[in-house]
């Protein structure tokens, strides 16, 4: 093991160790636990408008992917298109679980969705770096039927992807 390769697992570990800190005994993510095991550091959004998010950190993503899952890729730079925006959509979902609303049955509608926009995006993830298309395409799918989901919730309906 390379001295790179050790400072990379004890990371990890660590990131591990915070993240199942900031986890509730049902397996939701609390943002105070988060804080306690970041040292208070405060999870905090820097843009409060939900629409100036999307369209900032998820639609640039997506509108990279559209094309990249449109045919199988040819080469490896297409597969790591795919790789790189399916991680960052799926790592969204983690972010969209930090800006639920107040409403108590509007959050739990908010986490549903959000979980499933990282589990769909984890499998296309999962798919793209084995290099299969077909499951790629299906977790691809499922995710914007995932994100349309919410966009019918929480969007009065606007916003529709295509895949």
């Amino acid at each position: 093991m390379t001295r790179a390769q050790f400072r990379y697992g004890v990371l990890l570990s660590a990131g591990l160790v915070a993240a199942w800190g900031a986890m509730t005994a049902d397996g939701r993510f609390s943002a105070e636990a988060a804080d306690d095991a970041a040292g208070g550091a405060a999870v905090e959004p820097v843009e409060d408008d939900m629409h100036e998010f999307m369209e900032y950190v998820f639609q640039p993503t997506f509108k990279r992917l559209k094309p990249a899952m449109a045919s199988e890729p040819e080469n490896n730079a297409g597969w790591k298109t795919i790789k790189s925006d399916a991680l960052i959509l799926a790592e969204g979902g983690n972010l969209l679980l930090s800006r639920a609303p107040e409403d108590k049955d509007e959050a739990d509608a908010w986490a549903k969705l959000s979980v499933a926009v990282r589990k769909s995006g984890g499998e296309l993830y999962a798919a793209a770096k084995k290099r299969e298309y077909k499951g790629a395409r299906g977790a691809y799918e499922t995710m914007i039927r995932h994100c349309n989901a919410c966009h019918d919730e929480f969007a009065g309906g606007e916003y529709q992807l295509s895949p």
